[in-house]
């Protein structure tokens, strides 16, 4: 040990106090008194479990299944899993609880890559806006099954055109045919000719006739989507006047977030028991219905028959990567928030095996849940069921809707599976939104730290406003505008500047003291554990250098409408926006640092005394440890004493007599 760093120990021994009962390991309330943590561990399992199964678990994944292969895509999945998705799945929880910091802070392990925090923010805030906005429909939908006979179900409403497809087999039902002036016209009222002209025949036999509409004719709950719903225009340039259902719709989506986070930690970690959990009854219980209607087993045949031959085409590992890293949330910042109010000691190993695999096992069962009720919607119209298979928007509010409209006691049916949408966004927007304020209070504690109510709800507040943007008529377009541009490149961006930073610059073996600190040798000495730096240095990076290149060769511009390059530009300036603060601070950090490049390059890239640990006893801890494992803290051994905070007593010499937990100290050193 270094003269300054002996005397740092020496003034330690004399500045730190006895803390009382809590050295012991008998916590009562919070360990960390200045920030908090959560109430229980299972609070933040929940959270993670709520933030990481999102809508994507239920409206993506199963056609994604479906296209790639049905069953042969879990391998493709599985893989992804194990070397892309839980690698920086564990690397943020690690990091955001050994920190106890949000995602810009955290950076003080390495101040050049504070840029990252930066655009995980931004990201997160972008994202947020459009995530609200599918709730609003969603919360629109909830309302709308409140009625006897759901809105969508039939063609005689204002909303519907004269291409409306029951029209159609309205006139079949009766004994006529449309003709092509998509007029319905009675079979027994046909001349001859006009018969032989349409190939059909007496008494009512139309199994040769041709709709001269079918390809343009469009569902009912279609139409009630992008007409009544949406009131949607033509593209994205014809702004149109605000919805103003939609509106109030968003209102209460924000007030209901701001509800669930206006206590923090402390009131969405008790939400999270209900928003968490509910979905899985949901789709139990839509399980249960599905598989006693006729035609499930066909639609669940559809989604799991393997098509071997799909494991050869390179679309098909593209597609189980993203989904994968979509869909655990990773690189977003949420992760890193939520651990950051762990203690200290919590096992961040197991809770990202717990909520990762979790995680995937959702998808498989949405799966099961959402084409047993496609099977019966493609057994009622006679169809296969590919033609009835959508995505997105598309299978939740439009193929899924016609769906439980063709059940029994319809309303409720629909009722529950909105509400579960709903569910199923909130605890996902509530992890987003408490990023972003998380992200600025750490960053300006004397400003807004006894003030974060305020930032919540300043933030729900613009989030509102600039939300009125994809509430208007041309909304549905600036839904999928911000979804498609600022959750794209810069996500793995992210997760690939994570694996290099802590795996190369801040370093691997450090990394797993810090790990080792935490949750004990017993788990980071076993030799399986090394699969984990070995994929944060190597494998997991150069997945995310494939995958990022091929969506950047195969980057498809979204949607919409015609003559609207300046909509493209604004979605390559969100791009812009949340990754062009790495490379800021990276010149910000090397103008600001003295000496010559050797040395201002060592300044930014080394910890700053106040990184690790956020409480005394655990920054000895992990000096202790770094010590023992011949890698160094990075910070300074002592902070600057801020009010009463649990503490270590030390004898002569040094060494530490108690600790948080003594036994546990005692077995790692």
């Amino acid at each position: 040990m270094s003269a300054p760093e002996q005397r740092s120990v020496q003034a330690s021994n004399v500045n730190l106090v006895d803390a009382g009962p809590e050295d012991a390991g008998e916590f009562e309330g919070d360990e960390n008194t200045e920030r908090g943590n959560w109430g229980s561990q299972v609070d933040f399992i929940l959270s993670c479990v709520g933030y990481a199964v999102g809508l994507g678990n239920v409206w993506r994944f199963p056609y994604l299944c479906y296209r790639n292969g049905g069953g042969a895509f879990l391998i493709p999945y599985v893989i992804m899993l194990a070397f892309a998705g839980l690698p920086i799945f564990l690397l943020e929880l690690s990091f955001g609880q050994y920190s106890s910091s949000g995602p810009i802070r955290c950076w003080n392990a390495i101040p050049m890559m504070r840029g990252v925090g930066i655009g995980m923010m931004l990201v997160s805030f972008y994202v947020g806006i459009s995530y609200n906005c599918i709730i609003t429909y969603a919360i629109y939908y909830m309302f709308a099954s409140l009625t006897k006979t759901l809105p969508w179900i039939g063609c005689g409403n204002d909303w519907n055109t004269a291409l409306c497809s029951n029209i159609a087999d309205d006139c079949f039902a009766t004994g006529g045919i449309m003709n092509d002036s998509n007029v319905c016209v009675q079979i027994a009222n046909l001349t001859s000719t006009e018969r032989d002209y349409y190939n059909v025949s007496l008494p009512a036999d139309i199994s040769q006739y041709t709709d001269p509409f079918e390809g343009v004719r469009v569902r009912p709950s279609e139409e009630y989507w992008y007409r009544q719903v949406l009131q949607r225009s033509d593209n994205i340039t014809e702004t149109g006047h605000i919805v103003w259902q939609l509106a109030l719709c968003l209102l209460f989506a924000w007030i209901l977030i701001f509800c669930c986070l206006f206590k923090g930690i402390k009131s969405s970690g008790k939400v999270v028991y209900f928003t968490a959990t509910f979905p899985y009854v949901v789709l139990l219980i839509l399980l249960i219905r599905g598989v006693t209607l006729p035609g499930y087993y066909e639609g669940i045949k559809f989604f799991i028959t393997p098509k071997w031959e799909t494991l050869s085409e390179p679309q098909v590992w593209l597609d189980a990567a993203v989904q994968i890293f979509y869909s655990l949330s990773a690189s977003w910042g949420g992760l890193i928030t939520l651990a950051s109010y762990n203690r200290f000691h919590n096992n961040c190993y197991r809770d990202a095996l717990i909520v990762a695999n979790l995680n995937c096992c959702t998808s498989v069962f949405a799966g099961f849940v959402i084409f047993s009720i496609l099977g019966f919607m493609a057994h009622e119209i006679g169809k296969d069921v590919g033609e009835v298979v959508d995505q997105g928007f598309g299978l939740a509010f439009i193929v899924y809707p016609e769906a439980v409209a063709r059940l029994p006691v319809s309303p409720l049916w629909s009722f529950l599976f909105f509400f579960m949408l709903i569910t199923l966004g909130m605890d996902s927007q509530m992890t987003i939104l408490e990023t972003v304020c998380t992200a600025i209070v750490d960053e300006f504690p004397a400003k807004y730290k006894k003030h974060k109510t305020l930032v919540l709800l300043a933030l729900c507040f613009v989030g509102y406003l600039l939300g009125l943007t994809c509430v208007t008529q041309a909304g549905f377009y600036w839904v999928d505008l911000i979804d498609s541009y600022a959750a794209s490149f810069s996500l793995l961006l992210y997760g690939l500047s994570e694996c290099i930073s802590i795996g190369w610059i801040y370093g691997v073996k450090r990394f797993l003291n810090d790990i080792r600190t935490m949750i004990g040798p017993g788990y980071v000495d076993f030799p399986l554990f090394m699969w984990w730096p070995l994929n944060w240095c190597a494998i997991t990076p150069g997945i995310l250098c494939f995958v990022l290149m091929f969506n950047f060769i195969n980057w498809n511009e979204p949607h919409v409408g015609t003559q609207a390059v300046w909509a493209s530009a604004i979605g390559w300036m969100i791009i812009i926006s949340a990754i062009m603060w790495i490379p800021i601070i990276w010149v910000y950090e090397f103008v600001r640092a003295e000496g010559d490049v050797f040395d201002r390059w060592k300044k930014m890239s080394t910890p700053v005394e106040s990184w690790g640990p956020a409480l005394q006893k655990h920054r000895q801890e992990a000096w202790q440890m770094h010590k023992k494992g011949r890698t160094t803290m990075g910070g300074k051994l002592e902070l600057p004493k801020k009010g009463k905070e649990p503490a270590v007593q030390y004898k002569k010499g040094g060494e530490p007599t108690t600790l948080s937990n003594p036994a546990y100290m005692e077995d790692k050193l």
